[in-house]
């Protein structure tokens, strides 16, 4: 399972690892500039490190109604903030514009979400869009879009946004004939 810890601290900017800062700056998705006076005046007064990415998380979580129909491609986390409504990607590319606008490394994580461990009726498994928060020493796995840890995700890449890690990367003309991706619990 997603692993929690509320005890993870923030770390000031001077003493974050150096790979960590290209995750403080603005992306494609995730325009720091346009959403900073939002993010210090929702999330300035709670307190920094894991409380303040969960805090993050639980307002996308609540901010944004989730449905297939309102993906875009060119949708930012702006956009999101705006119309209040997206699909996994768009949740977890405001929560890492978010992060980062409250100096918290954040990048984005694509891969594949089973159904491992939720209760039946079982929802099909799906890809899915989430992100990883820089406290406490390392890297963290947060999903404003569920909002609670799950068991069994399949990491395939991680980058600044979505721009940096699509599922698929085509170039002219593509027909997809058959994808499939299964996950199953193993019992110790």
């Amino acid at each position: 399972p997603d692993v929690v810890v509320p005890s993870a601290t923030q770390h000031a900017v001077e003493d974050l690892p150096a790979e960590t800062i290209v995750y403080l700056l603005g992306s494609r998705y995730c325009e720091t500039d346009h959403l900073s006076d939002v993010a210090w005046k929702l999330f300035g007064k709670v307190s920094p490190g894991w409380a303040r990415v969960q805090a993050i998380c639980d307002f996308v979580h609540n901010h944004i109604q989730f449905g297939y129909e309102h993906a875009r491609a060119t949708k930012t986390a702006r956009d999101v903030f705006n119309e209040g409504r997206g699909v996994c990607r768009d949740f977890a590319h405001l929560a890492i514009t978010f992060c980062r606008c409250m100096n918290i490394p954040a990048r984005y994580c694509t891969g594949y979400l089973g159904d491992i461990g939720m209760p039946p009726p079982y929802a099909p498994g799906d890809f899915a869009g989430w992100f990883e928060a820089y406290i406490g020493g390392r890297w963290y796995t947060f999903d404003p879009r569920n909002n609670v840890p799950r068991i069994g995700r399949v990491l395939i890449a991680q980058g600044r946004d979505a721009a940096d890690v699509p599922i698929t990367q085509t170039f002219g003309p593509n027909t997809l004939v058959s994808f499939k991706v299964w996950t199953d619990e193993i019992h110790s």
